[in-house]
């Protein structure tokens, strides 16, 4: 059991995303917002559900970082050795 205490309806919005109501009701919230009422609640308590990204594409990998089959700049790609990650051992 999570000892957190969700944000209740009156109370002001800290983080861009949306939530979800007792009832699973999703809103999104920007920050400075007040939590709503629930038409049918009242007030309720609200729960974080995601993240609000404001950019410029629909959740897809940018098309310049995809690597390209005759592509000669693998430097600034994830294929480059350097640009991965490295863990585990050496020996």
């Amino acid at each position: 059991m999570s000892k957190d205490m969700n944000p209740v309806s009156g109370e002001i919005v800290e983080v861009d995303g949306v939530y979800k109501n007792e009832w699973g009701r999703e809103e999104e919230l920007k920050r400075g917002d007040t939590f709503p009422a629930d038409v049918m609640l009242g007030n309720t308590e609200w729960e974080w559900v995601e993240m609000s990204f404001d950019n410029h594409h629909e959740g897809e990998t940018d098309p310049r970082l995809v690597p390209k089959e005759k592509d000669i700049d693998k430097q600034s790609k994830i294929v480059h050795p350097r640009r991965q990650v490295d863990r585990g051992s050496k020996g």
